[in-house]
């Protein structure tokens, strides 16, 4: 893995979720798009009392067969302007705009990142030493595009129980909450937001306050569009 793509991963790891920096908010969170899009708006806010410069990157967002996030620079898309600065409590509206033909096969994802610049507040001769980013989803899809998911548990690691998910889809899906059902007991549960990209099969973690016992068990999968699916498994 090169030093971009490192980079990349860190920035988004650390921001991920996120549409809040401290310093600037970005609008929407999620960025949807279809394939006939050339362009959509995107609204940046400056919260803080000084002036602020932001910068814009665009990644490709891939995962790999375990669901580990990889980001690669990409020139898909621009955000226009790539530099943005904002004065106090400011508010610009931007456009992130496709420059490739899209797929009409696939979903195709990105994470579009906005770091502050360290130097930006050079009206007080104040340097941030840390630049704060915020990473957005970018998701270009097709009408026909879905995720597909199947989910197991297995027992690992001693007593723990991991929940593996498989996304055999075209487009991507992000868990929510997982709950782990034993003769109508809950045993275990993921709590958050684990996306799952096409072709990936994501492994979750479940927290339990005491070791799940063996037997049969029930998840219960919600996603991030209002749906859920039910898997009733067999004996760990």
């Amino acid at each position: 893995m090169n030093a971009k793509r490192i980079v990349a991963g860190l920035l988004a790891l650390a921001a991920a979720q996120c549409a809040w920096a401290g310093v600037f908010s970005v609008t929407p969170v999620r960025i949807y798009m279809t394939p006939k899009d050339r362009a959509i708006a995107v609204t940046i806010t400056n919260e803080a009392d000084e002036p602020v410069a932001l910068q814009a990157d665009i990644y490709e967002w891939k995962q790999s067969a375990d669901g580990v996030d990889e980001l690669v620079p990409s020139e898909d898309l621009i955000l226009a302007p790539p530099i943005t600065k904002l004065g106090p409590k400011a508010k610009q509206v931007v456009r992130l705009a496709r420059l490739t033909p899209p797929d009409a096969s696939r979903q195709l994802t990105y994470r579009l990142i906005l770091r502050e610049l360290p130097d930006a507040n050079l009206s007080k001769g104040i340097t941030v030493p840390v630049a704060l980013a915020l990473s957005m989803p970018v998701f270009i899809t097709p009408p026909a595009a879905k995720a597909r998911v199947a989910c197991e548990a297995k027992r690992e690691e001693g007593a723990a129980v991991f929940v593996y998910c498989a996304n055999t889809g075209n487009a991507y899906t992000q868990v929510r909450e997982v709950i782990a059902n034993q003769n109508t007991q809950t045993v275990g549960r993921f709590q958050g937001g684990a996306y799952v990209l096409p072709g990936v099969r994501r492994r979750i973690a479940l927290s339990a306050e005491k070791p799940i016992p063996a037997g049969a068990i029930q998840l219960l999968v919600m996603y991030d569009d209002g749906s859920s699916q039910t898997f009733d498994l067999p004996p760990l």
